[in-house]
């Protein structure tokens, strides 16, 4: 145990919050579902982790409580993932109760939850550490019963939670600005091509860009790292396992802030890409606008496109793995160039907005990321801290 800095102190974490576990109600039970309880399970905690949440992809009834070891713990219990995705960290913002997945703490008067909350997120993989098994990790009771935490007094911990808390906000704040900036481009699109059909015609999609296709990426001793883009990273962005080295990346294979990138296997997705550059792998087309296609337009084609393919995938009753080189020549409803000139008066904007938004966040979370050990360590003090993201926020 590493000694705490001045004004901090190690202290066993259930002598300061109580450890609460989680249950499934039966599943043969459908009386005990899709009730007024929140229930969190692993994929609430691995699509919101380092957020606190009011809502939950599944629900509870009271009598699946009742007939369970599962119990509605209180808004700010601090919830942390223990099997199958182990170190995910979650907040309740409202009264919920979890699945035997988490181990949960309900903090007492000496601790406040938003800090205990970053303490566990801060420590991730330190966390994950005292996992065992092969093929499902998992962090038993004793050991979350003996984890240790070094906290200041709590007045310090609401100011440390504060000066993180600002940083999450405007992050979320900015994660907003881009979903609704998509979602009214989108909307004012689909209004101007119902409303002025005549102005509107079918074009192949291959017509308004040019497809990328990456290629497949081998490990090398030699070269330079560089992140490769898998399908599912597209929205996350790559993943610390998809490192390369690889020295002769052609240039038509690199992605950059404000390029569209498109799925064609497997997922098949488009979006912004708004991260550093990065290299795209053989299940990825880069698009790249022809002539004078606005980048949001042809983002726009491609989901129109992608709409027509999965209602055939639905009608089928079946999934549709990829999609080929001929697809990419089918028809898509395209804007006459005037009312491409008009549309784009109005909605470059909104996607310009939305990628500024999504870049600032990545600037934030950096920044975030920077203080959060520094400041549960003790290292930076929380004045210096409040500077800093008061120039930033």
């Amino acid at each position: 145990m590493t000694p705490s800095a001045p004004g901090f102190s190690w202290t066993p974490l259930s002598s300061i919050a109580r450890l609460e576990s989680g249950h499934t109600p039966s599943r043969r039970k459908p009386e005990y579902w899709d009730g007024e309880i929140p229930w969190i399970g692993i994929k609430d905690a691995t699509g919101n982790h380092g957020r606190t949440i009011t809502t939950t992809l599944q629900s509870v009834t009271e009598e699946g409580i009742a007939n369970s070891s599962a119990r509605i713990l209180p808004a700010d219990t601090v919830c942390l993932s223990r099997t199958a995705s182990v170190g995910y960290v979650i907040t309740m913002g409202v009264p919920m109760a979890t699945s035997q997945d988490f181990v949960n703490w309900v903090c007492g008067p000496s601790l406040f939850s938003k800090y205990l909350h970053y303490i566990l997120v801060s420590e991730q993989e330190s966390v994950r550490r005292f996992a065992h098994g092969t093929t499902h990790q998992t962090v038993y009771y004793p050991e979350a019963k003996a984890f240790h935490v070094c906290i200041p007094e709590r007045v310090e911990q609401e100011a440390i939670a504060g000066v993180l808390g600002a940083l999450d906000d405007k992050i979320e704040v900015n994660e907003r600005i881009a979903v609704t900036a998509d979602a009214l481009l989108s909307s004012s699109y689909d209004g101007a091509l119902a409303a002025v059909p005549d102005e509107f015609s079918e074009q192949p999609l291959s017509g308004a860009a040019e497809f990328i296709n990456g290629r497949a990426f081998t490990k090398d001793a030699t070269g330079t790292g560089r992140m490769v883009i898998r399908i599912a990273e597209i929205n996350s962005g790559p993943g610390s396992s998809t490192v390369y080295n690889d020295i002769n990346v052609p240039e038509k294979h690199l992605a950059r802030p404000g390029d569209v990138l498109f799925a064609w296997s497997g997922s098949l997705t488009a979006a912004r890409w708004y991260r550093p550059e990065a290299v795209i792998n053989q299940h990825i087309f880069k698009v790249v606008p022809k002539r004078e296609t606005p980048m949001w337009l042809a983002h726009q084609l491609v989901q129109l496109k992608l709409a027509q393919f999965r209602a055939i995938a639905a009608d089928k009753a079946t999934t549709m793995g990829h999609i080929q080189r001929r697809h990419l020549d089918e028809p898509v409803f395209t804007p006459s160039p005037e009312m491409r000139q008009q549309l784009d008066a109005q909605l470059r904007p909104l996607w310009e907005r939305a990628l500024a938004a999504e870049q600032e966040t990545l600037s934030l979370a950096a920044l975030r990321d920077t203080l959060l050990p520094q400041l549960m360590s003790g290292k930076l003090r929380i004045k210096d801290a409040e500077a800093i993201v008061e120039d930033t926020v």
